[in-house]
């Protein structure tokens, strides 16, 4: 028996090394040009939002003919695949096809999604129903909510996208969201989460997006192998930026793939992220969390530590220690 404990500690030991090991071997932060030699221009990463102050953040960029119909009977296809949070799929009585996420990562990732989509960045189209009704062989019953996520025919997923090595590394786009998904706490910034879409737009074009989708691992602690959501008590006492040394922002980041950050993102990309942020009116805001499902008082809670983020992001400096 002391034998056998001996070499499944040993075993144990080498496991987590190794997992440790991993995040020194993500490949180098650099731009990389597809060898399909497609057009990659910054708008299939990020569009400039002109009309950002008028942008409807409770039904999203998809509005609300995409949302899905709180009354409807919605028909059990199978669970979740990938993936730790609890869900389903299921189609509706208009045959479309619907991923539910069942946790409390729901809210956030639609909340979260409202804001990266009036900033500029590209969304899936993503929504929140506190319950809804069920139909599989064990009858019909109201279940759980949580995120709702179409299929659509115009959007076709094909595949994912890394981090370190895409066509927009050092845009300030690219800079600016780094910031923004650390101001929210986002901590499971893993290329698995990224998706690369075909967009087919109305007049028959098509085009790729770079999408960060998975995105309701936020608003909450940071941790590299478990971390808690959507709770305010624990986003209020995270601490956002550190400082700056030898001209780079410092964040204390307990996350994964600390390689995009360390060294990497300058006071002027918290600068141009924070001014794109600061945009955002309270209105804006208040429909965000409102289209998550959120308590107001919640919201409220989880709305002031953003804005204070975004102010100390504002004031970072060159000259900071």
């Amino acid at each position: 028996m002391t034998r056998l404990r001996t070499k499944v500690l040993r075993v144990a030991a080498v496991s987590a090394t190794f997992l440790a090991s991993l995040e020194f071997c993500a490949p180098a932060v650099k731009r990389f040009m597809p060898r399909d030699g497609s057009d990659t221009r910054l708008s299939q990463f990020w569009e400039e939002p002109r009309d950002l102050e008028s942008r409807d953040l409770f039904d999203g960029p998809w509005g609300r003919q995409h949302a899905p119909d709180p009354t409807a009977v919605y028909t059990f296809v199978h669970g979740k695949i990938s993936g730790a949070s609890p869900g389903m799929t299921v189609t509706d009585p208009e045959g479309r096809t619907w991923s539910i996420k069942q946790s409390v990562e729901g809210p956030v990732e639609v909340t979260h999604s409202r804001i990266l989509s009036a900033l500029g960045y590209h969304q899936p189209p993503a929504y929140f129903l506190p319950s809804f009704t069920l139909k599989d062989e064990k009858g019909t019953r109201r279940e759980r909510g949580g995120r709702f996520r179409p299929t659509l025919a115009e959007l076709e997923e094909l595949g994912d996208w890394s981090w370190q090595q895409n066509p927009f590394v050092g845009a300030k786009p690219y800079q600016g969201l780094l910031v923004i998904l650390l101001m929210f706490g986002s901590a499971d910034l893993k290329n698995s989460n990224n998706s690369l879409y075909a967009f087919k737009r109305p007049d028959g074009t098509t085009e790729r997006l770079y999408v960060v989708r998975d995105i309701g691992n936020a608003l909450g602690d940071i941790g590299r192998f478990d971390s808690t959501k959507n709770n305010p008590d624990l986003f209020e006492r995270q601490p956002f930026i550190g400082g700056v040394e030898n001209g780079f922002v410092v964040f204390p980041y307990n996350g994964w793939h600390q390689e995009l950050f360390r060294g990497r993102i300058t006071p002027g990309d918290a600068a141009w992220a924070s001014e794109l942020m600061a945009r955002l009116s309270d209105a804006q805001w208040d429909a965000a969390f409102s289209a998550g499902g959120y308590d107001p008082a919640v919201a409220a809670r989880f709305k002031a530590a953003l804005k204070s983020r975004i102010e100390r992001a504002r004031r970072v400096t060159h000259h900071e220690r």
